[in-house]
């Protein structure tokens, strides 16, 4: 592990809000959210009164009369966010991207030409600022963990920088849930046990850590909690599946409504798939029941597939089992699709026409060959003409559409 602090993580500040506070002035200091049924982002401004991303916008508005709904500028996004992380670029090769507006970056290997790391974080601050208009917090650490949770510290449009020396006093009053991967539900089962800041963490007895988040969970929050995390940065990352989810509200555990949804999520999965030319063999889908306890169901075929109607029948076969399974549960408020075990260049095995049963999800079948010929199609139709110019015989659920797809599409990592 190094042994200076050398690792930065660049965080672009409420980033969606203000770059359409940027290309609106007229916006700047007041409180504003992207989205509309559903808040997207929030600026600071509104975040002072609780507005949250997630947050339904009809409570959003009891919270904050005056806030202002925007549509969301999402080309724009991608091109200020791809622009911040080229100013980090021009300091060092050694950047690790890992959402549209925040990357690692580690500056061991340049400080003799920029200066100390936080001279280059001082430095990627201003030229952000200057060129493109929008604040970023840095945090600068000797781990990607702790850099991680500086930065955070450093918000709103600050800079933070922990020295090896300073590092656990620094980190162990900080409040549990800024650590990575402490979600909501995490929190509050560690509060349970009176577990409120990562200091009371590390004092934990690792035993009662694993009893409580199971024992993986548990030893990896023990080592962060004391600054233990050995992860290098990964210059050239690319996910190893692609998924999807639509959270429904409440919604009853019927065909009607569970097919389009399916339909609509093997949609966004499976035309990533095709662009990348990588199938996948092994499919999961994911149910959450409305008590938010959920199932989850995988299958691994003989072939990789990336055809949106077979991956859509193929979900609903699992979901079906999982219903199958739990009668008792009528309603459910989250279907998911991921497809993972990937294959790049597979080639595709044809089948006999033997008059199998599962024909239909054989990529090799003729049917198959005739479902992806389909989907190809619609692929060019896309591109010429916009997503919204074809789509598949059932329209999902608005409610599965309640986030724009160019939304979740900015969050989705390289295949």
């Amino acid at each position: 592990m190094e042994t200076t602090a050398t690792i930065l993580h660049a965080d672009l500040d409420a980033f969606y809000a203000s770059v359409e506070q940027l290309l609106d002035p007229s916006l700047r200091g007041k409180p504003i959210a992207v989205g509309g049924g559903v808040v997207l982002a929030a600026s600071y401004e509104a975040r002072a009164f609780g507005v949250r991303g997630g947050m339904p916008g009809r409570k959003a508005r009891e919270l904050c009369p005056q806030l202002i709904f925007v549509g969301g500028n999402f080309a724009d996004y991608q091109r200020l966010g791809d622009a911040a992380i080229r100013v980090l670029d021009d300091f060092t090769p050694v950047v690790e991207r890992i959402s549209i507006d925040e990357a690692f970056a580690d500056v061991a290997g340049c400080t003799h030409l920029f200066g100390s790391p936080k001279e280059i974080a001082t430095a990627i601050r201003r030229r952000v600022r200057a060129e493109l208009g929008l604040p970023i917090s840095i945090g600068v650490a000797r781990t990607k963990h702790l850099a991680k949770i500086a930065s955070q510290v450093a918000k709103p449009d600050g800079l933070v920088v922990v020295d090896p020396g300073t590092e656990l006093a620094f980190l162990h009053d900080l409040p549990v849930g800024l650590m990575w991967g402490v979600g909501p539900a995490t929190r509050a089962r560690l509060a349970e046990i009176g577990v409120e800041t990562i200091g009371q963490l590390a004092r934990t007895h690792s035993g009662a850590l694993a009893r409580l988040l199971g024992p993986a969970a548990g030893e990896k929050l023990a080592a962060l909690s004391w600054n233990r995390d050995p992860r290098k940065l990964e210059t050239k990352r690319r996910a190893h599946s692609a998924g999807a989810q639509s959270a429904l509200g409440r919604k009853p555990a019927v065909p009607d409504v569970i097919v389009p949804t399916l339909l609509h999520l093997a949609d966004r999965v499976a035309s990533r798939l095709r662009a990348k030319a990588r199938p996948g063999r092994t499919v999961t889908v994911r149910v959450r029941f409305a008590d938010l306890s959920a199932v989850t169901r995988s299958i691994t075929l003989e072939q990789p597939i990336s055809a949106t109607t077979m991956l859509a029948e193929i979900a609903g076969d699992l979901v079906r089992g999982v219903l199958a399974d739990h009668p008792h549960e009528l309603t459910i408020s989250l279907l998911a699709i991921s497809v993972s075990h990937l294959w790049e260049n597979a080639e595709l095995q044809l089948d006999l026409p033997l008059g199998l049963a599962d024909e239909r999800q054989r990529p090799g079948s003729k049917k198959g060959l005739a479902r992806f010929g389909a989907d190809r199609a619609i692929d060019r139709i896309r591109q010429r003409f916009g997503k919204q110019a074809v789509g598949y015989g059932t329209v999902a659920l608005e409610a599965a559409r309640s986030v724009p797809d160019e939304f979740r599409e900015l969050a989705e990592k390289e295949l």
